[in-house]
C-alpha cells in the first residue's frame, strides 16, 4: 500500500555505486550509520515530498545466510534496496573498470588506464545486476536518478526493459575530450548507455561539449542546442553544478564539539597563519606539486618561516593499488623533507595528518583557517573549495583553486591558477597571505552568494524538475506524429477526391541519408511503392537531383517528376521541359569557390548540375564541417548579393541556384497542369518547407523527422512514409 502511494507522486529512485551508510558487524550485531555526503542532504525535501528509494552496494562483500538477509531487512526499513556484490564482481568492476579504466581516462592520466577485457565483462555484469533490482523495485510512474561513473551503462538497460521510463543520468567526475575519450576501447557501448538517460547532467560545460562532441564523432548524431533525437526521442544534455548545504558550514558553530574543536585548534596556531589543504589519496589531486609549491615559496621568501603553517589533511584511498601505495610514500618523504628542511624549535612548517575526519572536524580545521589551497590536476567539481568559503563566513577565507577544477567556473573571485605552474602557484601563496582583510571578505562574499543561489536543494530540484519538461517535450513530440485517426480522415478525403495528386520528395523521405549520394538508388519496395502509387493517383517525384538521376531511377515509372529542386519539368510519357529562361552562366564564377572548399576539405565533393551547384559534406569530420559550412555560406553570401542567385542549406549540402527555381513554384505548376482536390506533400527538409507552404491550406502537408515546420503532421522516418503511403495502395 506504501508503495502505491508513493508511486502516484512519481517516486525517486535514486541509484549509485555506493548506498549512504557505513554498515559495521561488531559483537554479533550490526550497526548502521548514515555517510555524510551533499546529495543525501539534498534529497531530504524530495524524500518528505515524493518519496526516495535508495539502491546501491552496502560497502560489504561475502555476507551470506542470516547476516546478508539482516542487513537487507533493516536497509529497507531505511528506503534502501541493496545490491550485493561478491569479491570477484568488486575487484572486477569497482577496482578494475570503474577505477583502473575510466577513472584515469575521465582524468587525462592516460597512462594509468588499463583495458582488460575481464574488467569489462565485470563492469556489464554488475550494471545488469543494478538494472534487474531497479526493475523490481520501481514502476512506471517511477524517476529513475542514476549517479556516476560506475554506473554509465545502466540508463540504456533500463530503456531497453521499459523504453517509457523516466531516467536522468548524472556525472560527478569530469568528461574527457573526445581524444581521449576515443582511446576506450568500448566507446560506443559506454555513449549508447548514458544515452538511455532522458535528461543526461554534467557539472560545467566543458564536460557537457566533450560528451556532445564524442557522441557526434563517434555515433555520428548530431545535436541541436543541447537537445539529441535518439531512437525518436528527445534526449537533453544540460548542466547542475552540485552545491552544498550552505548553511550547515555557515552555521556550523551552533554544534557545541565544533566550538570546542575551533577552541583547541585556535590555541594550537596561534599567531601563525593557517593554509588548508584537504584532499582524497589520488594522482588527480596534484599533492606533490602542492608540496613543491609550499617547498618553494618558504624557501624564496624566509621570512614568512615561523609564521605560516600548511595543514595537509590527505584521505586515505586504495592504498592496495601500486601507483596510490608509492604517492603516499613520495608523500611522506616530501613532507619529510620540507619539515627537516624548515622547522624550528617551536614550529613546523606542514602539520600532516593521513586519516579519515567527520565532517564536523574538517568544518573546524576550515574555521581556523586563513586560506585553503585546492589545486587538482582535474577534478570533476571538488566541494572542498565551497565548504571552506562557507565555513570561514564572515571572516572571509582566500580560496586558491586550480582552473581544472568544475569549481573554478562558479568560483572565479578565487586566486586562479594552473597546477602545473609551480611559479604561480608560489606567487597565489604569497598573494593570498598579503591580502587585506577588506578585500578577502568583499571576495567570499560574491562567492557565497553563489553558493546560496545555487545550492545542494536547488541542484536537485533544478534537476528532477528539468527531467520532467523533458518528458512533456517528449510527449509532445510523439502527440505531432501522425496518428491512425489522422491517417482515417486523409483516407475518408482521398476516397470522395475525383483526382489524387502526391509530392513526393525523394532523399530522406522515401529513402534515407546514404554516406554517399551516389548509394541513395531506390530500393526494390520503394520502386514498388511509387509503382502502385503512380497507378491510383497522380504521383509527383519532386527532388534537387538533376534530371539524368531521375530518368535512370524514376523514367519507366508512371509517375511525373521534377528534378533540381524545381528547374525541370517531366510529365509521365512525355520529355523534360525547363521552368522557363533560366540562366547558368554564373556558375563559373561559383564553381572555382566551389572547387576550392572541396580542395581543403577532405571527404567533401562537388555536385554539378544544369540550372545549381552543389558542395556536399556528409562524409566530412562533423567539426570541420560545420566550420567550412558557415565559412562558404559567408564568402557565397557575399559573392551573390544583389543577384538572382539563392544558397539553401540542407542536409549535409550548401546548394546555390537560381532564385526564381523552387519547389514552391513547381508544385503551383503543377496544380495547374494536373488539378486534384485531394492533395498530399510529403518532406524532410528546410528546401520542402516552401512546398508546404505553397499548397492550399486543405492539403495534407507531412514533415518527416523532427524539427519546426509548416507542415500539418509529422512521421518518424523513410520507414513512415512507406507505411503511409501504403495505406492508400491498400485501401
Amino acid at each position: 500500500m506504501e508503495r502505491e502511494r508513493k508511486s502516484k507522486v512519481s517516486m525517486v529512485v535514486v541509484v549509485s555505486n555506493r548506498l549512504p551508510v557505513v554498515i559495521s558487524y561488531k559483537r554479533d550485531k550490526l550497526e548502521i550509520k548514515p555517510s555524510p555526503g551533499g546529495l543525501v542532504t539534498g534529497l531530504n525535501s524530495v524524500r518528505k515530498s515524493r518519496g526516495t528509494l535508495w539502491i546501491g552496494w552496502p560497502g560489504l562483500l561475502g555476507l551470506k545466510g542470516d547476516v546478508k538477509s539482516s542487513v537487507y531487512e533493516i536497509l529497507r526499513i531505511k528506503d534502501m534496496v541493496p545490491v550485493f556484490l561478491s569479491r570477484e564482481e568488486y575487484n572486477r568492476y569497482y577496482e578494475g573498470f570503474s577505477n583502473k579504466t575510466i577513472w584515469p581516462l575521465f582524468h587525462y592520466f592516460t597512462e594509468y588506464a588499463e583495458y582488460e577485457r575481464e574488467y569489462w565483462d565485470a563492469y556489464k555484469r554488475v550494471n545488469s545486476k543494478f538494472a534487474e533490482i531497479i526493475i523490481q523495485n520501481s514502476d512506471a510512474d517511477s524517476v529513475i536518478w542514476v549517479h556516476d561513473y560506475h554506473l554509465m551503462l545502466l540508463p540504456g538497460l533500463l530503456r531497453e526493459a521499459n523504453p517509457d521510463s523516466r531516467i536522468g543520468f548524472f556525472l560527478h567526475i569530469p568528461f574527457p575530450s573526445f581524444e581521449i575519450f576515443r582511446l576506450l576501447p568500448w566507446r560506443d557501448e559506454i555513449l549508447k548507455g548514458i544515452l538511455g538517460a532522458d535528461l543526461i547532467g554534467f557539472h560545467t560545460y566543458d564536460y557537457l561539449r566533450h560528451f556532445l562532441s564524442s557522441v557526434k564523432h563517434i555515433l555520428g548524431v548530431e545535436h541541436v542546442f543541447n537537445e539529441l533525437i535518439i531512437d525518436d526521442r528527445i534526449v537533453k544534455v544540460d548542466t547542475f553544478p552540485l552545491g552544498i548545504d550552505v548553511d550547515r558550514f555557515v552555521h556550523a558553530e551552533s554544534d557545541i564539539f565544533v566550538r570546542k574543536n575551533i577552541e583547541k585548534l585556535e590555541k594550537k596556531y596561534s599567531g601563525r597563519k593557517v593554509i588548508i589543504s584537504v584532499d582524497r589519496l589520488d594522482y588527480t589531486k596534484g599533492i606533490i606539486q602542492k608540496l613543491s609549491s609550499f617547498d618553494r615559496f618558504l624557501e624564496e621568501y624566509p621570512e614568512y618561516r615561523g609564521k605560516v603553517v600548511l595543514v595537509l589533511i590527505v584521505v586515505p584511498s586504495r592504498w592496495k593499488v601500486g601507483y596510490y601505495r608509492e604517492l603516499k610514500e613520495d608523500i611522506d618523504r616530501y613532507v619529510g623533507k620540507i619539515n627537516g628542511k624548515y622547522s624550528s624549535v617551536d614550529w613546523s612548517p606542514i602539520q600532516y595528518f593521513y586519516r579519515m575526519f567527520r565532517q564536523d572536524e574538517l568544518i573546524s580545521f576550515y574555521k581556523i583557517s586563513d586560506i585553503a589551497i585546492v589545486t587538482p590536476f582535474r577534478d570533476g567539481m571538488n566541494l572542498v573549495a565551497k565548504e571552506f568559503i562557507a565555513s570561514t563566513w564572515p571572516k572571509g577565507g582566500v580560496l586558491i583553486l586550480s582552473e581544472m577544477a568544475g569549481a573554478a567556473i562558479e568560483l572565479s573571485e578565487a586566486i586562479i591558477v594552473n597546477p602545473n605552474n609551480v611559479g604561480e602557484i608560489v606567487a597565489a601563496i604569497k598573494s593570498a597571505l598579503e591580502m587585506s582583510p577588506v578585500e578577502a571578505k568583499e571576495k567570499a562574499k560574491v562567492m557565497l552568494g553563489k553558493l546560496k543561489r545555487y545550492d545542494v536543494y536547488r541542484w536537485v530540484g533544478d534537476f528532477l524538475d528539468s527531467l520532467d519538461r523533458v518528458k512533456e517535450l517528449q510527449k509532445k513530440s510523439v502527440s505531432d506524429l501522425i496518428s491512425g485517426a489522422d491517417i482515417e480522415v486523409m483516407l475518408s478525403k482521398y476516397r470522395e477526391a475525383r483526382k489524387s495528386i502526391f509530392f513526393l520528395d525523394y532523399d530522406g523521405t522515401l529513402v534515407p541519408f546514404f554516406r554517399h549520394i551516389k548509394q541513395a538508388k531506390p530500393d526494390d519496395e520503394a520502386i514498388d511503392i511509387i509503382l502502385r502509387l503512380g497507378e491510383i493517383a497522380e504521383v509527383v517525384v519532386i527532388s534537387g537531383r538533376d534530371k539524368n538521376t531521375m530518368d535512370e531511377w524514376f523514367g519507366e515509372l508512371p509517375v511525373n517528376l521534377t528534378a533540381e529542386h524545381g528547374a525541370w519539368f517531366k510529365r509521365k510519357g512525355k520529355e523534360w521541359e525547363s521552368v522557363g529562361e533560366v540562366h547558368s552562366d554564373w556558375k563559373d564564377e561559383i564553381r572555382p569557390l566551389i572547387e576550392y572548399y572541396v580542395d581543403k576539405t577532405p571527404g567533401s565533393t562537388l555536385e554539378e548540375k544544369e540550372f545549381s551547384i552543389a558542395w556536399h559534406y556528409r562524409n566530412v569530420n562533423s567539426d570541420l564541417g560545420y566550420m567550412r559550412e558557415r565559412d562558404l555560406v559567408e564568402n557565397l553570401s557575399y559573392m551573390i548579393s544583389g543577384s538572382n542567385l539563392q544558397i539553401l542549406e540542407g542536409n549535409k549540402v550548401v546548394e546555390i541556384k537560381n532564385a526564381e527555381v523552387s519547389k514552391g513554384r513547381a508544385v503551383r505548376k503543377w496544380l495547374e497542369m494536373l488539378g486534384g482536390d485531394f492533395i498530399m506533400a510529403v518532406g524532410d527538409d528546410w528546401t520542402d518547407e516552401d512546398m508546404f507552404k505553397s499548397l492550399p491550406d486543405e492539403a495534407f502537408t507531412i514533415k518527416v523527422g523532427f524539427g519546426t515546420t509548416y507542415a500539418r503532421y509529422r512521421v518518424k522516418d523513410f520507414r513512415g512514409v512507406r507505411k503511409l503511403l501504403l495505406s492508400f495502395i491498400n485501401k
